[in-house]
């Protein structure tokens, strides 16, 4: 009990004395505020029906219609399309021909008629390089499932092109598709023109390329282009179309000739010697500059010209060209296109060849 004599235990308030400002107090009450504003403003967003995305009619889940606000995707990540982490020891080059502007057939000048990748063991100095064939069907680009519109899927040749129209280029984008694919980390890519492929080649001096069996093309150049068995040496128009002619032979037949032809350009080049021929060299090396795209420092010519010495120094290159025969089976899409599907429908033996290829 307080008693009115006790006078000594009791402090009057100053009423006219200014309020202390309690920033702590006042930040608690504007985020209460604003909680329960956003909270209002989901329930009244997620009671609609508009955000019902189950084909059954049935509400959507929670945390489906939160993201569908934000136009957050909360697909689970595709295990066929993880994007696997760089190794130190190895080196990955991944080698685009495009068709070109100034192509003989009739359309598509970014689409990738060629895809290899070489790889190399900076420990070991084994080396590989694997032709992917353009008709292998994959995801271009992820929509997140049916309810954000879908997968774009088509085939792998027309990944660079993609990219260049629509993810701000085609060389970053088509490295890290392929990356994902065969599940290693491709370090660099090289896009060449096969507009430009027969001048380099003639700037050479041509190549030189041994046949097994005489080969012919009776439709696709406007006249039969024919080379016997033995040792045919080919300017840069006779290569051009050995290394792309399809209609008399499969794709996988072209792939491992594109590699025949690559092999011996390789050789080439490598062999340029600046000291005897001076003018001839410098000639090369600006055609590479004005006709190959790549993130590789390639105006440091020495820098590739020592890994294409290492490279001749190791054991023999391993050749590998992908086909029904080992990886792949023959499909057709929603539009009834030719594809190629990987066997078991998944990229695991895909990828696991690229693992062991340099073992």
């Amino acid at each position: 009990m307080v008693h009115l004599n006790d006078t000594h235990n009791f402090i009057q308030p100053d009423f006219n004395k200014e309020t202390r400002f309690n920033k702590k107090r006042w930040l608690s009450v504007i985020l209460l505020i604003f909680s329960l504003a956003v909270v209002g403003y989901f329930s009244f967003r997620l009671g609609g029906k508009s955000n019902t995305i189950d084909v059954r009619n049935e509400p959507a889940p929670f945390w489906q219609r939160v993201a569908s606000i934000f136009n957050i995707n909360f697909e689970p990540e595709d295990p066929n399309y993880i994007m696997p982490p760089q190794e130190d020891n190895r080196f990955d080059i991944l080698i685009l021909g495009i068709r070109g502007e100034d192509d003989p057939e009739d359309s598509g000048p970014l689409l990738t008629d060629t895809m290899m990748v070489f790889s190399f063991d900076k420990t070991t100095k084994k080396a590989s390089i694997i032709s992917i064939p353009r008709d292998l069907y994959v995801k271009i680009s992820a929509g997140g499932g049916p309810a954000y519109g879908g997968d774009k899927k088509d085939k792998l040749n027309a990944a660079y092109e993609y990219g260049y129209y629509h993810k701000g280029g085609g060389l970053n984008y088509t490295k890290e598709l392929v990356s994902k694919i065969t599940g290693v980390y491709i370090d660099k890519v090289v896009v060449l023109d096969f507009s430009s492929f027969e001048k380099i080649i003639d700037q050479v001096g041509g190549i030189d390329v041994v046949l097994a069996k005489p080969f012919e093309e009776k439709q696709q150049w406007g006249y039969e282009f024919s080379l016997p068995a033995g040792p045919n040496h080919l300017d840069g128009k006779n290569a051009l179309y050995y290394a792309r002619s399809r209609f008399s032979t499969s794709d996988f037949d072209r792939s491992r000739r594109q590699q025949e032809i690559m092999f011996a350009l390789k050789g080439k080049l490598v062999n340029l010697n600046f000291w005897s021929d001076p003018l001839k060299t410098i000639s090369v090396l600006n055609s590479l500059r004005s006709n190959i795209k790549t993130d590789i420092n390639i105006w440091n010519a020495k820098e590739l010209l020592n890994l294409a010495k290492e490279i001749d120094s190791s054991e023999k290159i391993k050749k590998y060209i992908m086909t029904t025969d080992n990886l792949l089976y023959e499909s057709r899409a929603a539009d009834e296109a030719y594809i190629l599907l990987p066997q078991g429908d998944n990229f695991i033996r895909i990828k696991r060849l690229f693992q062991d290829v340099l073992k």
